[in-house]
Formats: structure tokens, C-alpha cells, sequence
């Protein structure tokens, strides 16, 4: 039967002294791994070149003139504009041209491409805003500019070409920003007074072609109106005037012939019968004045209502018994002869005695009189009969305008309209355009929000990076702690006894005494002899590699 050995035994707890014993067993283990990373530390952080970062203060200066007075062309915030700078000044244009001017990484170049090198300078610049406790979150009173080079005196030259573009961009940023706004007002002005222009022509063809009929002459047409039915009824009224005027001095002249007819004739003719044929034509001239007043209110009725409105129908019944009436009288008056007289033998006649020739010659001037009067009358009647067509032409015209005046009204309104909106926008435009021209005088007087420089780049004389004891100190800890690691693990893979504790422990047997191990002094002299050279040469190596580091960075920072 095969004894099973695979059997596993807990480790007992170790003491200060368990502790000790390890450190010396592993003594070089430990020691070995530290001095290894404090030289590596040394070399390597004495090999590193430094980094001298030099850094300039640009300060914000904000708008002189009050913006309550003169408001400026750009909204944008400094915050945002500086950010947008940054970008222009930070692209690969104009990192190239800082580059081969002030021939700064001339290692990378040579063994890198240039977009490289420039996303590694890029890098090693910084735009830190500066805050300040007194103002608000959204405006900054200053911001630094950072530069990290291992040249200190090109350092403090770029962080200079940078902070004089960053000046100059924002005078160029900001000028061009004030004209560009002028220009494109000015641009949108001369459009809209073109389009005002167009507008205006467009009204004015309108009112020209629609002259009479424009929705805002509607009241002028209607007085206008007004007016002409007025003169109508005044022409209509005077044409009756005239008319009755004509026929009486028609009937007077009737009268008068046959007055004189009566005297040149028949001189004998008694006088009842001269009254009888007068009180006859009388009543005919009193007809005729009765008809034209009737025509004169029937014309009237006319003007306001239709033919079969009552009024209208009883005006023309009372107009047509009326010229019967008129009728039967002249009839009458024609039939009118001297009354039959007993026959009686006439005596010659004779010739007419001097009373009635100058009557006659008196009834003859007159009758003349009477008709230059008719003549005149006529003459008057027609003028008015003319000026009652010109005037009921204009009444029909102006009636048409009126009438049409809605077809046209949309149409103008539209014009007005877009003519008013065009104007509101050139008065707009033209208010803008005096405030941005304003606003570019005060840019080119330097009077906007300008950058000003507070603190000129720094001239750095300590290194910003790396350093040094900090990095030396993390590397011998890390050796020591390596050193620690392999030991343990060491310690941890040995599992043989190493003193009495451990036979007492793992074998639960009394120990009643212990043989020292005897080995030959001289070899043991030996081993601790070449132990101690080998460490010593290592530390001697460690001293000279670490110094040799020291004095070359010295050498070469000189």
C-alpha cells in the first residue's frame, strides 16, 4: 500500500523576529530590485529634458463708450469669441508658421511628420480662462496664455506670438464682424428701397389707370355727386323758369298780334270783343303755366322713384289732364270770332286815325321786344338743356365709379399694403444702418471691448516638469516594493524548515537540543567577501551611472 503524501500543513504566525530572518535571507532580493529603479529613476529623470512653462495675462477690456448710447455690432460673448480665436489661432496654418519660425522641435521633426508635431505643440498650449469673484459666471475679466517648451527663452517667444495674434485677431475679428454687418444693412436697405421703389410704381400705375375710382375718393365722388344732382335740380328748375317765361311771352305775344291785326284791319272791332279774345289767351298762358309746373314735379318725382310708384303715377294723370285742359282752351280760343251783327250798310273805309297808328306802331315795338325775349329764352333753354346733358353725363360717370369702386378695392388695399410694409422696412433699415455704421466708427477709434495685455510672458527659470525628487521617490518605492513582492514570493515557494520554531511547529516534537551547521571558514569568509564586492561594485556602478546622469544635465543646461 503507496503512502499518499499530497497532504498540505497551515502555515504557523510570523513574528518580528520570523521577520527579521526573512529580511536577511532575501536581503538581496529586496535590495537588488531598489537599487535597480533608483537608478533607472535617477538616469531617466536627469535624461528627461525640462519643460519651463511661460505664461502671459490678457486682460478684457470692455466698451468705453456707454452701450446705452452706442450698441455694438456683436452679440457674441467674449468667452465664446475667445474659443472661436483659439481655433483660428491654434489651427495647423498658423502652428506650422510658429514652428519654422522659431524652429522649435526640431528632434520630432525629423523623425515625425508635421501633423504630429503639431498635435504635440498643440497640446503643450493652454487658454485658461482667469475668473474673478466680482463679476458673473457668463464674463471673464482676463485669460492666460501657457506655453510648455524645453527652450525657456523660445517659450517665452512663442507665448509672445501668440498673445499678439490672439490682439490682433480679435481687432480684425471685430472690425470685419462691424462691416460686414454695415454691409449687409446697406445690402438689405438698397433691396428695400428697390422694392419700395416697384411698390410705389405699381400704386401710382394703379391710382393713373384707376383715376376716379380709388376706394379713398369715394367721398370726394360722392360730394362731387352730390353736387351735380344739385345743379340737375337747379338746370331742371331753371329750364321750367325759362319755359313758363317763354310761353307767357308767347301768350303776351299772341295777344299783341292780334291786337294789332285788330287795329290795322278791322278798326271798328267794339272793345267787349278785344277783352273777350284777351281774357281768352289769358286763361291759355295760365294752362301752360299749369303744365310746366307739372312736368317740373313730375321730373322730380322722377329723380328719386319709378314710373309705378304711386306719386309718380298720379303726377303723370294730373301732367295729361292738364295738356287736355290746354287743348280744349286753344280750340276754344280758335273758334273765337266777332259776334253776328244786324247788316247794316258799312261806310267806306277809312284811313286809320292817328291814336290808333301810333298804338299800332307802339304794339309793333313791343311785339319786337317780346320776341328778342322769346329769342333769348330759346337761347337760354338750350344752353341749360346742354349743360343738363354735360351734367347728367358727369352724374353717370361718377355713378360708375362708384359702382365699380369694390372690384378694385382688394386689388388696391393689397397695394397700400405691401407699399406701407415696404416702407416700414426701409425706415428699419435705415435706423439699423445709422446705428451699425455708428458702432463700426467706434470699433475703428478702438473704443469696442478690446484685449489688452495685464502681465507680458513670463520668463521661466525653475522647471515646471519633471519632477525630479518626486519621480526618484515613486521609482525607489517602487523598487523597494518590487524587492518586497519577490521576497515574499520567494519565502512563500520555500517551504523547508529554517529554525527551531518551525521543527516545533510543522513536526509537534520535543526538541531536545540542536547541531549547528559546520562549514569550512574559509569558504564561508569567502562567499561574504564576494557577496560584499559584488554589492559593492553594483553601488559603485549605481553612484557613478546616477552622477554621470547629474553632471550631463548640468553640462548640457549650461
Amino acid at each position: 500500500m503507496q503512502q499518499n503524501d499530497d497532504y498540505s500543513v497551515p502555515r504557523r504566525t510570523l513574528d518580528v523576529e520570523d521577520y527579521i530572518d526573512l529580511a536577511r535571507r532575501h536581503k538581496g532580493w529586496i535590495f537588488g530590485p531598489f537599487l535597480f529603479t533608483l537608478v533607472a529613476s535617477v538616469v531617466g529623470v536627469y535624461m528627461w529634458p525640462d519643460s519651463y512653462i511661460s505664461e502671459a495675462v490678457v486682460k478684457i477690456v470692455p466698451q468705453q463708450v456707454p452701450t446705452t448710447m452706442v450698441q455694438s455690432a456683436i452679440n457674441q460673448q467674449m468667452s465664446d469669441r475667445i474659443n472661436s480665436m483659439a481655433q483660428t489661432i491654434l489651427s495647423r496654418t498658423t502652428l506650422t508658421t510658429i514652428i519654422n519660425t522659431f524652429g522649435l522641435y526640431p528632434r520630432e521633426r525629423s523623425r515625425m511628420p508635421i501633423e504630429d508635431v503639431i498635435e504635440l505643440m498643440k497640446k503643450k498650449i493652454e487658454i485658461l480662462p482667469v475668473a474673478s469673484p466680482t463679476t458673473s459666471s457668463d464674463r471673464i475679466p482676463a485669460f492666460g496664455v501657457q506655453f510648455s517648451y524645453e527652450n525657456r527663452f523660445l517659450a517665452q517667444r512663442v507665448v509672445q506670438d501668440v498673445v499678439s495674434r490672439f490682439i490682433d485677431e480679435n481687432i480684425r475679428n471685430r472690425s470685419n464682424a462691424t462691416f460686414q454687418t454695415t454691409q449687409f444693412i446697406r445690402d438689405e436697405l438698397d433691396s428695400a428701397k428697390k422694392e419700395l421703389d416697384t411698390n410705389e410704381n405699381k400704386v401710382a400705375s394703379f391710382r393713373m389707370q384707376n383715376n376716379g375710382r380709388l376706394p379713398d375718393q369715394m367721398d370726394a365722388n360722392m360730394r362731387s355727386l352730390g353736387a351735380l344732382q344739385a345743379q340737375v335740380t337747379f338746370l331742371d328748375s331753371q329750364i321750367s323758369r325759362s319755359e313758363q317765361d317763354k310761353l307767357q311771352i308767347e301768350s303776351n305775344l299772341r295777344i299783341m298780334k292780334d291786337q294789332l291785326v285788330g287795329l290795322t284791319k278791322n278798326p271798328d272791332i267794339t272793345p267787349g270783343v278785344q277783352a273777350q279774345q284777351a281774357q281768352k289767351s289769358a286763361r291759355l298762358a295760365d294752362q301752360d303755366r299749369e303744365v310746366i309746373a307739372l312736368e317740373k314735379d313730375l321730373a322730380a318725382l322722377r329723380q328719386h322713384y319709378k314710373d309705378t310708384y304711386p306719386d309718380v303715377q298720379s303726377a303723370i294723370n294730373r301732367l295729361e289732364a292738364a295738356r287736355k285742359q290746354r287743348v280744349v282752351l286753344e280750340k276754344e280760343e280758335a273758334q273765337i270770332a266777332p259776334p253776328a251783327e244786324t247788316p247794316v250798310a258799312k261806310p267806306p273805309a277809312t284811313p286809320l286815325s292817328l291814336q290808333n297808328q301810333r298804338e299800332a306802331r307802339d304794339m309793333d315795338a313791343n311785339i319786337r321786344r317780346m320776341q328778342a325775349s322769346l329769342e333769348a329764352k330759346d337761347l337760354e333753354i338750350q344752353n341749360a338743356q346742354k349743360e343738363m346733358k354735360r351734367v347728367s353725363d358727369s352724374i353717370r360717370g361718377y355713378q360708375g365709379r362708384i359702382e365699380n369702386v369694390p372690384m378694385g378695392e382688394k386689388q388696391y388695399a393689397e397695394l397700400l399694403r405691401d407699399r406701407d410694409l415696404s416702407k416700414d422696412k426701409v425706415i428699419d433699415l435705415t435706423g439699423k444702418l445709422d446705428h451699425a455704421e455708428i458702432a463700426q466708427e467706434m470699433e475703428g477709434r478702438k473704443q469696442g471691448e478690446t484685449l489688452e495685455l495685464l502681465d507680458p510672458a513670463s520668463l521661466p527659470t525653475t522647471p515646471a516638469e519633471p519632477k525630479r525628487p518626486i519621480v526618484i521617490s515613486i521609482g525607489a518605492g517602487l523598487g523597494l516594493m518590487l524587492g518586497l513582492v519577490i521576497a515574499a514570493a520567494r519565502e512563500m515557494k520555500d517551504t523547508s524548515l529554517k529554525n527551531l520554531k518551525d521543527v516545533r511547529a510543522y513536526t509537534k516534537v520535543g526538541i531536545l537540543g540542536s547541531v549547528p551547521l559546520l562549514e569550512n571558514d574559509f569558504v564561508v569568509r569567502r562567499r561574504r567577501r564576494l557577496g560584499w564586492l559584488g554589492w559593492t561594485t553594483a553601488c559603485l556602478a549605481a553612484a557613478v551611472v546616477m552622477s554621470g546622469s547629474v553632471v550631463y544635465y548640468y553640462v548640457t543646461r549650461a
